[in-house]
């Protein structure tokens, strides 16, 4: 008996993990359907573009300018100055998660 108990222990430990793997896939694929939609016109939003404009760096560069709990900050309180020309924008947190785990699946 004492077996099985460890075992369905074990199984469901291992289900907690799948199911937090499950939530930081969704939580990319957000924040990469996010960046497509309000960023991609100026930064390289993926591994390997270059950005169309000349002073939006690209995301995977974004972790060697700013420590990522910098970049929250600035999405909860709007940036509006990231780079000459930018457009103002602010995201619910939720957004703001989905965004942080994309920049850190595509960072360098």
């Amino acid at each position: 008996m004492r077996r099985i108990v460890i075992g369905l222990a074990g199984f469901v430990g291992l289900l907690g993990i799948g199911v937090a793997l499950a939530d930081q896939d969704d939580d990319i694929t957000r924040g990469k359907a996010l960046v497509e939609l309000n960023c991609v016109r100026c930064h390289a939003v993926d591994r390997s573009s270059e950005s169309s404009h000349a002073n939006a760096p690209a995301f995977r560069t974004l972790s060697h300018r700013y420590p990522l709990d910098a970049l929250e900050e600035a999405f909860a309180e709007g940036i509006s100055t990231g780079h000459p020309d930018m457009p103002e924008f602010t995201a619910t947190p939720e957004q703001i998660n989905a965004i942080l785990a994309y920049l850190d699946s595509v960072g360098d």
